[in-house]
């Protein structure tokens, strides 16, 4: 059955949390078909006047990043916000599933009639943000809600992904320090706006207390980057258990938002991050074209085939690639 897109666009953006889940679904289809009407969702939808928080939050296995959402999304909610969260899973390679299934872990925030919980294979794609996520933040943007929490998988170089898409980056540590910090990318703590140390109650408190200082020491030999007030950005410990430090790492986060829209940088940054997606969008049509034109594809295999028997370097063998659809054009 054809989908309505009038109808399914004056669901998304009276809030019909029904019309909102299968508007994701669509978004996040690969077929050709769908692809067409998601676009003509997303510019039915589009409202710049419509503007939720983003936080993109990450952090190494085990952490508790789920336990973290529910007891942040728990906080939200009663102060009267809508908070919705898009909950990237690891897909599986084979069937392109999903392996952890978030959503089971947060039954206290699930039945929340102010939250909305998504969970989305990753689909294989770097950095563990699905493809079609940025798309699904833009329909929950659109559909009313006040803070829009992207959970990402894992933490990696590749994480950077998800700054193009969220206004704010945490990051979730677990106490320990030391050795963990020397795990943590460099290019992680570049973009993270606060790093948390998550579990810092019972006997892991002061190990906590310890982790917390080395990060901040960390923090400090980093250069100061543009839009961050005096403090930022900053370490701090929580406690997703018995919710300690929740309602400070909101209230910075707020903090950051509001000084950042009062300078401009939001807009800013906005405008920098539209740009971006389309910039990808177009380097993905161009891949797919190449894919699907049966002469470039057999012009692909080709150079595929000397590039593996070392006939022709990487470099040489693209630029060739893309001179298909220099021709077509």
């Amino acid at each position: 059955m054809a989908t309505d897109i009038k109808t399914l666009a004056n669901g998304v953006t009276t809030g019909d949390r029904r019309a909102l889940a299968r508007a994701i679904t669509l978004v996040e289809s690969d077929r050709k078909d769908h692809r067409k009407d998601a676009e003509a969702l997303l510019e039915a939808t589009t409202n710049p006047d419509r503007q939720a928080l983003r936080i993109g939050l990450s952090g190494t296995p085990g952490v508790g990043k789920s336990t973290f959402i529910e007891a942040f999304g728990s906080l939200l909610t009663g102060q009267g916000l809508r908070v919705a969260v898009l909950a990237v899973d690891p897909s599986s390679a084979r069937s392109g599933g999903s392996i952890l299934g978030d959503k089971t872990r947060m039954e206290r925030l699930v039945r929340d009639p102010n939250a909305f919980i998504r969970p989305s294979p990753s689909q294989t794609h770097l950095g563990g943000v699905a493809r079609r996520t940025r798309d699904a933040v833009a329909l929950c943007e659109a559909a009313g809600f006040d803070v829009i929490l992207i959970e990402t998988v894992g933490v990696g170089q590749s994480e950077t992904i998800v700054a193009e898409m969220s206004d704010l980056f945490v990051l979730l540590i677990a106490p320990g320090g030391g050795d963990e910090l020397q795990g943590v990318k460099r290019g992680i703590m570049e973009i993270a706006d606060l790093i948390l140390v998550n579990k810092s109650d019972g006997d892991l408190k002061a190990t906590a207390s310890r982790t917390v200082a080395d990060y901040a020491g960390a923090l400090r030999l980093l250069r100061k980057r543009e839009g961050d007030p005096d403090g930022f950005p900053r370490a701090m410990p929580v406690s997703s258990l018995e919710d300690i430090g929740l309602e400070t790492a909101w209230a910075d986060m707020k903090t950051l938002a509001d000084h950042r829209k009062n300078t401009g940088f939001w807009a800013k940054r906005r405008v920098d991050q539209a740009r971006h997606w389309f910039e990808d969008e177009v380097r993905q049509g161009l891949l797919r074209h190449l894919q699907s034109d049966q002469h470039a594809e057999e012009a692909m295999a080709g150079l595929r085939k000397s590039v593996e028997d070392g006939l022709r370097t990487p470099g040489a063998a693209a630029r060739e690639a893309l001179a298909w659809l220099t021709k077509d054009a």
